[in-house]
């Protein structure tokens, strides 16, 4: 996100070697995107609701400018048990938001209703309309049938669930969903999260693949009033269409509002085995791409279209 003149780069990381566990939320800030310095921790395991991690989550900007986190916790020591937690600045005057604090009302969300607790994660960054906050979190319905819920609230705090799911698909658990508007007449800029559907703005949704470990989309309509989303191709949850055809996971987008463009951040997961990483000291790097447009190419056909940047290469 961007805040009072600085990025605001927000990843997974282990600080006790270079393999997956010890989860917290590392912190680095940068002026451009491109030079890059590392703060403090800025999300770790610190109360009950997230005592055995702090997993992936999305930054908000709310209407009276206060940053805002939304991020997974797990809470038992013998399952995966997943609710979601939300952090605040402690000091909002600090441009570079070195501490966070986190209200005695986590958890805020928890896997109600039949959910599966296990596979339910990653709330994205949350858009406004009508009066109420809406966000995704990610979650497997049955045994193969990712789903995206909505969540929505007034207040940011207190959030409920909408009784049908934004969308699913018979692919596997969806991890780190994320919708946002494009634009479909070539223009270059990208649009605010809370921009909604109309004749010239399409929404893409994408999904992380748990099973194929790869990132897909599809690009529809969503309906803010019956809290749907419909791809424009009927099969395009079967198509599998893909960011990058290389390593790259579990990727974010957030709207530059500088430069007024979207930016497409991913992990690129090296095929380093597991002792190669440990004795090189680190492992996988962040990559982004500039989302462009949903340009109108012939009247039977689209394309979704973005452009990679080697602007930051961040160790995790």
């Amino acid at each position: 996100m961007y805040y009072k003149g600085w990025y605001h780069f927000f990843y997974q990381y282990n600080p006790k070697g270079a393999v997956w566990g010890n989860i917290v939320w590392a912190h680095s800030v940068s002026r451009d995107l491109i030079n890059w310095v590392a703060l403090e921790t800025a999300i770790q395991p610190s109360i009950k609701s997230d005592k055995y991690g702090c997993w992936s989550g999305s930054a908000t900007i709310l209407r009276d400018g206060t940053p805002v986190i939304m991020y997974t916790g797990i809470d038992r020591a013998d399952i995966n048990y997943e609710v979601q937690n939300i952090a605040f600045p402690k000091n909002k005057s600090d441009p570079l938001l070195r501490e966070w604090v986190k209200p005695r009302s986590n958890p805020i969300i928890v896997p109600e209703g039949g959910i599966n607790a296990t596979q339910f994660r990653d709330p994205t960054t949350a858009w406004y309309a009508d009066g109420h906050w809406r966000l995704l979190i990610g979650a497997l319905s049955g045994a193969s049938r990712g789903v995206a819920y909505v969540y929505r609230s007034r207040d940011f705090m207190r959030w409920t669930r909408v009784r049908k799911p934004l969308h699913s698909a018979p692919t596997g658990m969806w991890e780190c969903p994320d919708l946002y508007p494009v634009t479909v007449d070539g223009r270059q800029n990208g649009l605010d999260t809370s921009v909604t559907s109309s004749p010239r703005v399409k929404h893409v949704l994408k999904n992380s693949l748990d099973l194929r470990r790869y990132d897909y989309y599809t690009v529809g309509t969503y309906n803010r009033k019956t809290e749907r989303y419909v791809p424009d191709n009927p099969a395009g949850d079967e198509h599998h269409l893909r960011y990058d055809y290389g390593n790259f996971y579990a990727s974010k987008t957030f709207y530059d509002p500088i430069k007024r463009r979207r930016i497409l951040w991913g992990w690129a997961n090296e095929s380093d085995t597991a002792v190669d990483d440990v004795a090189k000291g680190w492992a996988g790097i962040q990559v982004a791409n500039h989302i462009i447009s949903y340009a109108g190419v012939r009247s039977n056909q689209k394309t979704f279209m973005c452009t990679m940047h080697a602007w930051s290469q961040l160790s995790v």
